[in-house]
């Protein structure tokens, strides 16, 4: 698993996703910062409209269109259903750029719908939008990627292994296994604090965490540090923590704000990263 992420509040978030080449959001720069690999993204997913995650959508959709790229490859856009700010845009880009020489697919979609990203034999993966709150009249959302994996079964875990290789020998392995859903990546997008019904049994969170200090935020519309913390710190099955969307005031002063929050997790196995503003994880 590999991300590349570019993220500073009120100027610009985007969030790479390698292994499906996905980007979340797009804000400014990400042309730049990326380079030729933007013809390597396949989906743009958006959580809302906010210039700090759209602006950068021009010089990608323009460097795919005269870079000496694949342009058989086409683009998917998904983006909240209903999101006024976000098709005004995308009609205006698409307008303007009347030679656009690959698709554009644009695709909104409603919450809990089920994109599926890939499906090779017995393996799935897939995309979930959910509503979140952020400001008044925007719809925004987060999106889970989920995947189908396969687990011995419950009357066969006492079994050695001799004998479980023995029985695939004889029935095969769909014998003694089962299917179930994860989520392996939730991220927030702007938002307040998901609670713990959302995040539960997410294996990466990425979660927006624009104020470090709570006595800085004037209004309800984004995620302070000790909210997270302490949904997170309720919440099974979480194994790493990376907080994006990080606001100016505190790219100096991160570790000494953060510590006292996050030593409440540390009985926790669980791995915690702080974005500002770019970072690369290969995880």
């Amino acid at each position: 698993m590999e991300f590349k992420i570019y993220s500073k509040a009120l100027y610009s978030t985007w969030i790479l996703f390698r292994p499906e080449r996905l980007l979340f959001d797009a804000g400014e720069s990400v042309s730049s910062v990326l380079g030729n690999s933007v013809y390597a993204i396949r989906d743009v997913i958006l959580t809302h409209g906010h210039v700090d995650h759209i602006a950068g959508l021009w010089g990608l959709i323009n460097t795919r269109n005269v870079a000496m790229g694949d342009r058989k490859k086409p683009l998917r856009i998904i983006f909240p259903r209903g999101n006024r700010a976000i098709k005004a845009y995308l009609d205006f880009i698409i307008g303007m750029n009347p030679r656009l020489r690959y698709e554009i697919v644009l695709y909104p979609v409603d919450p809990g719908e089920k994109l599926f990203l890939r499906t090779a034999g017995n393996f799935r993966r897939w995309l979930v939008p959910f509503r979140v709150k952020h400001t008044p009249g925007e719809i925004s959302y987060g999106y889970h990627i989920i995947e189908e994996r396969k687990k011995l079964k419950a009357e066969f875990k006492s079994l050695s292994s001799e004998a479980i290789v023995a029985l695939v020998k004889k029935h095969g392995r769909e014998y003694i296994t089962e299917n179930f859903t994860k989520k392996i990546l939730t991220v927030s997008g702007d938002s307040y604090a998901l609670p713990p019904e959302i995040i539960e049994d997410s294996e990466t969170l990425l979660h927006e965490c624009t104020f470090l200090n709570g006595k800085d935020r004037k209004n309800q519309n984004h995620s302070t540090l000790e909210e997270i913390v302490e949904n997170v710190r309720v919440s099974k099955g979480i194994k790493r923590l990376i907080l994006y969307h990080i606001s100016g005031r505190y790219s100096t002063r991160i570790k000494r704000l953060s510590k006292a929050f996050i030593e409440k997790l540390e009985d926790r196995e669980l791995k915690i990263y702080f974005v500002y503003p770019e970072k690369l994880f290969v995880l």
